[in-house]
Protein backbone atom coordinates (compact mmCIF):
# COMPACT_ATOMS: atom_id res chain seq x y z
CA UNK A 1 0.00 0.00 0.00
CA UNK A 2 1.12 3.21 -1.00
CA UNK A 3 2.31 5.88 2.02
CA UNK A 4 0.00 8.51 2.49
CA UNK A 5 1.43 11.76 1.53
CA UNK A 6 1.32 14.57 4.02
CA UNK A 7 -0.64 17.48 3.85
CA UNK A 8 0.94 21.12 2.67
CA UNK A 9 0.37 23.91 5.55
CA UNK A 10 2.37 27.09 5.36
CA UNK A 11 4.28 25.87 7.96
CA UNK A 12 5.34 22.35 6.68
CA UNK A 13 6.86 24.95 4.04
CA UNK A 14 8.75 27.11 6.33
CA UNK A 15 10.18 24.18 8.04
CA UNK A 16 11.09 22.89 4.82
CA UNK A 17 12.52 26.25 3.68
CA UNK A 18 14.29 26.89 6.72
CA UNK A 19 15.77 23.56 7.13
CA UNK A 20 16.90 23.67 3.39
CA UNK A 21 18.76 27.37 4.11
CA UNK A 22 20.46 25.64 7.37
CA UNK A 23 21.64 22.78 5.90
CA UNK A 24 22.90 23.82 1.97
CA UNK A 25 23.87 27.23 3.44
CA UNK A 26 22.05 29.05 0.38
CA UNK A 27 18.99 29.95 -0.78
CA UNK A 28 16.92 27.40 -3.04
CA UNK A 29 17.27 28.69 -7.35
CA UNK A 30 13.67 28.51 -7.77
CA UNK A 31 10.51 27.61 -6.45
CA UNK A 32 10.75 24.49 -8.91
CA UNK A 33 13.56 23.07 -7.14
CA UNK A 34 12.69 23.61 -3.54
CA UNK A 35 9.38 21.53 -4.45
CA UNK A 36 11.05 18.96 -6.38
CA UNK A 37 14.12 18.33 -3.41
CA UNK A 38 10.75 18.58 -0.72
CA UNK A 39 8.61 15.93 -2.73
CA UNK A 40 5.90 18.23 -3.55
CA UNK A 41 4.22 19.93 -6.68
CA UNK A 42 5.11 23.65 -7.23
CA UNK A 43 1.74 24.24 -7.95
CA UNK A 44 1.19 23.47 -4.28
CA UNK A 45 4.09 26.24 -3.19
CA UNK A 46 1.73 29.10 -4.86
CA UNK A 47 -1.55 28.23 -2.64
CA UNK A 48 0.50 29.37 0.26
CA UNK A 49 3.07 32.10 -1.21
CA UNK A 50 3.37 34.01 -4.51
CA UNK A 51 7.44 33.69 -4.16
CA UNK A 52 10.69 32.29 -2.00
CA UNK A 53 11.20 36.09 -0.60
CA UNK A 54 7.53 35.87 0.61
CA UNK A 55 8.67 33.42 2.92
CA UNK A 56 11.33 34.48 4.33
CA UNK A 57 9.29 37.84 5.69
CA UNK A 58 6.84 35.30 6.46
CA UNK A 59 9.13 33.31 9.00
CA UNK A 60 9.52 36.73 11.22
CA UNK A 61 6.14 37.38 11.27
CA UNK A 62 5.15 34.56 12.25
CA UNK A 63 7.95 34.63 15.35
CA UNK A 64 6.34 38.04 16.05
CA UNK A 65 2.78 36.27 15.87
CA UNK A 66 3.44 33.47 18.27
CA UNK A 67 5.48 35.75 20.28
CA UNK A 68 2.26 37.43 20.94
CA UNK A 69 0.31 34.78 21.06
CA UNK A 70 2.37 33.14 24.05
CA UNK A 71 2.23 36.29 26.00
CA UNK A 72 -1.10 36.45 26.23
CA UNK A 73 -1.46 32.87 27.17
CA UNK A 74 -0.56 35.22 30.87
CA UNK A 75 -3.75 34.95 32.72
CA UNK A 76 -1.62 38.02 34.54
CA UNK A 77 -0.73 39.96 31.13
CA UNK A 78 -3.92 41.70 30.90
CA UNK A 79 -2.80 43.50 34.47
CA UNK A 80 0.63 44.41 33.72
CA UNK A 81 0.96 47.96 32.97
CA UNK A 82 2.84 49.40 29.54
CA UNK A 83 6.54 48.81 30.75
CA UNK A 84 5.87 45.30 32.11
CA UNK A 85 3.73 44.27 28.50
CA UNK A 86 6.51 45.73 26.56
CA UNK A 87 8.98 43.66 28.98
CA UNK A 88 7.21 40.68 28.20
CA UNK A 89 7.31 41.18 24.62
CA UNK A 90 10.99 41.92 24.32
CA UNK A 91 11.93 38.87 26.34
CA UNK A 92 9.83 36.30 24.81
CA UNK A 93 10.57 37.56 20.86
CA UNK A 94 13.85 37.44 21.59
CA UNK A 95 13.74 33.96 23.50
CA UNK A 96 11.63 32.93 20.29
CA UNK A 97 15.01 34.36 17.84
CA UNK A 98 17.55 32.49 20.15
CA UNK A 99 15.64 29.03 19.56
CA UNK A 100 16.22 29.68 15.82
CA UNK A 101 19.52 31.66 16.23
CA UNK A 102 21.33 29.71 13.30
CA UNK A 103 18.28 30.62 10.93
CA UNK A 104 18.08 34.85 11.70
CA UNK A 105 21.90 35.06 11.93
CA UNK A 106 22.41 32.97 8.45
CA UNK A 107 19.18 35.37 7.06
CA UNK A 108 19.97 38.95 8.85
CA UNK A 109 23.63 38.73 7.89
CA UNK A 110 23.23 37.58 4.42
CA UNK A 111 23.63 40.93 2.45
CA UNK A 112 26.43 43.89 3.04
CA UNK A 113 23.34 46.19 2.63
CA UNK A 114 21.35 46.40 5.61
CA UNK A 115 18.84 47.81 4.57
CA UNK A 116 17.94 44.53 2.20
CA UNK A 117 18.27 42.48 5.34
CA UNK A 118 15.30 44.78 7.43
CA UNK A 119 13.98 44.36 4.00
CA UNK A 120 12.92 40.80 5.39
CA UNK A 121 11.33 42.42 8.45
CA UNK A 122 8.55 44.42 6.63
CA UNK A 123 5.83 42.22 7.83
CA UNK A 124 6.87 41.84 11.00
CA UNK A 125 7.29 45.86 11.05
CA UNK A 126 3.63 46.29 10.53
CA UNK A 127 2.58 43.97 13.22
CA UNK A 128 4.91 45.08 16.08
CA UNK A 129 3.42 48.90 15.26
CA UNK A 130 0.05 47.91 15.70
CA UNK A 131 1.05 45.75 19.06
CA UNK A 132 3.08 49.18 20.01
CA UNK A 133 0.21 51.25 19.40
CA UNK A 134 -2.50 49.03 21.43
CA UNK A 135 -0.18 49.10 24.32
CA UNK A 136 0.95 52.82 24.36
CA UNK A 137 -3.03 54.13 23.26
CA UNK A 138 -3.51 55.08 27.36
CA UNK A 139 -0.61 57.66 27.02
CA UNK A 140 -1.92 59.39 23.93
CA UNK A 141 -4.35 61.60 25.17
CA UNK A 142 -4.22 65.01 23.66
CA UNK A 143 -7.34 66.79 22.43
CA UNK A 144 -6.06 67.93 19.19
CA UNK A 145 -6.28 64.83 16.57
CA UNK A 146 -4.00 65.87 14.33
CA UNK A 147 -1.20 66.17 17.79
CA UNK A 148 -2.41 62.77 18.74
CA UNK A 149 -1.55 60.91 15.37
CA UNK A 150 1.99 62.58 15.63
CA UNK A 151 2.70 61.12 19.22
CA UNK A 152 1.25 57.73 17.70
CA UNK A 153 3.77 57.59 14.76
CA UNK A 154 6.31 59.08 17.00
CA UNK A 155 5.81 56.49 19.28
CA UNK A 156 5.53 53.45 16.86
CA UNK A 157 9.30 54.47 15.11
CA UNK A 158 11.21 55.01 18.17
CA UNK A 159 9.82 51.69 19.40
CA UNK A 160 10.41 50.04 16.16
CA UNK A 161 14.73 51.80 16.06
CA UNK A 162 14.80 50.57 19.99
CA UNK A 163 13.82 47.01 18.72
CA UNK A 164 16.53 46.95 15.42
CA UNK A 165 18.95 48.61 17.95
CA UNK A 166 18.02 45.53 20.19
CA UNK A 167 18.43 43.10 17.45
CA UNK A 168 21.79 44.06 16.17
CA UNK A 169 22.93 44.00 19.76
CA UNK A 170 21.19 40.38 20.28
CA UNK A 171 23.24 39.41 17.09
CA UNK A 172 26.46 40.59 18.14
CA UNK A 173 26.14 38.77 21.77
CA UNK A 174 28.45 36.19 22.47
CA UNK A 175 27.63 36.01 26.20
CA UNK A 176 26.24 32.93 27.79
CA UNK A 177 22.42 32.72 27.49
CA UNK A 178 22.39 36.25 25.83
CA UNK A 179 22.47 37.58 29.19
CA UNK A 180 24.13 41.05 28.00
CA UNK A 181 20.86 41.26 25.99
CA UNK A 182 18.89 40.91 28.97
CA UNK A 183 20.66 43.33 30.27
CA UNK A 184 20.68 45.73 27.24
CA UNK A 185 16.46 45.17 27.30
CA UNK A 186 16.15 46.05 30.12
CA UNK A 187 17.98 49.05 30.28
CA UNK A 188 16.74 50.64 27.02
CA UNK A 189 12.92 49.93 27.80
CA UNK A 190 13.62 51.55 31.28
CA UNK A 191 15.10 54.71 29.31
CA UNK A 192 12.53 54.71 26.87
CA UNK A 193 9.60 54.90 29.06
CA UNK A 194 11.59 57.85 31.48
CA UNK A 195 12.00 59.90 28.16
CA UNK A 196 8.50 59.82 27.98
CA UNK A 197 8.07 61.00 31.43
CA UNK A 198 10.68 63.65 30.80
CA UNK A 199 13.06 62.63 33.79
CA UNK A 200 15.74 60.39 31.49
CA UNK A 201 18.98 61.40 32.99
CA UNK A 202 20.45 58.32 35.41
CA UNK A 203 18.88 55.84 32.95
CA UNK A 204 20.29 57.64 30.10
CA UNK A 205 24.00 57.60 31.83
CA UNK A 206 23.07 53.72 32.88
CA UNK A 207 22.47 52.67 29.79
CA UNK A 208 25.60 54.71 28.23
CA UNK A 209 27.61 53.23 30.56
CA UNK A 210 26.68 49.80 29.54
CA UNK A 211 27.37 50.25 26.07
CA UNK A 212 30.64 51.92 26.81
CA UNK A 213 31.70 49.27 28.55
CA UNK A 214 30.32 46.60 26.06
CA UNK A 215 31.94 48.59 23.15
CA UNK A 216 35.64 48.85 24.85
CA UNK A 217 35.56 44.95 25.94
CA UNK A 218 35.25 44.23 21.69
CA UNK A 219 37.37 46.60 20.63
Amino acid sequence: MATKKAILTKDTIVSMYMNYRLENNEKPKSVYQFAKTNDFDETEFYTFFGNLESIEKEIFKMFFDKTIELIHKDSNYENYDMKSKLLSFYFTFFEMLSANRSYVVLSLKEHQNQLKNIMLLSSFRSGFKSYIAEIFSETIKTENEKLQNIQKNTIQETAWIQLLLTLKFWLEDASASFEKTDIFIEKSVKLSFELMNTAPLDSLIDFGKFLFKEKIKNT
